[in-house]
């Protein structure tokens, strides 16, 4: 598990959006990004935050920061998600937990007594110096965007 703390670089991962884009996070350096973790596509909580996203797409993009939201739903799945409930944000499918892994988000979780392995809902704001400028974890739904947006208005000077 990487343990990513604030001021280190960003994993240097590639993904593939649903929009079908294939980008090296590297290749955001230059410009700040927002990457939030959540467990499951269709889901009361992880249906709130994407929406809450996408609701402040225009905030964080006059910011100059992109926002991507990444679970470990097929594209297909996300696709249909994207669709039904008109997410603007970029979503990415990481099936092979990959990007989970390398940012440290892929976790032992317990519910109801039970213990797997999970993504944890989490985010991180990255600077155009492709540095990690703030991180949140184990995420309340409620608010927490508008945390975020607050959070980068303030590292970005806006």
């Amino acid at each position: 598990m990487t343990d990513l703390h604030l001021g280190a670089k960003a994993p240097d991962l590639t993904f593939s959006t649903v929009s079908k884009s294939t980008k090296p996070v590297v290749a955001l350096e230059g410009s700040a990004f927002v990457l939030f973790f959540y467990p499951k596509a269709g889901t009361s909580g992880c249906t709130a935050e994407v929406v809450g996203f996408s609701e402040h797409h225009a905030d964080f993009a006059a910011m100059g920061i992109t926002v991507l939201g990444v679970s470990p739903d097929s594209p297909a799945k996300l696709e249909r998600f994207r669709d039904k409930h008109g997410v603007v944000v970029e979503l990415v499918s990481d099936e092979d937990l990959r990007l989970a892994q390398g940012w440290g988000v892929w976790v032992e979780k317990s519910m109801y007594g039970r213990r797997f392995m999970g993504v944890e809902r989490a985010i991180f704001l990255v600077d155009a110096n492709g540095k990690v400028a703030e991180i949140w974890r184990k995420v309340k739904v409620n608010g927490h965007v508008d945390a975020v947006l607050e959070t980068a208005r303030r590292v970005m000077g806006r």
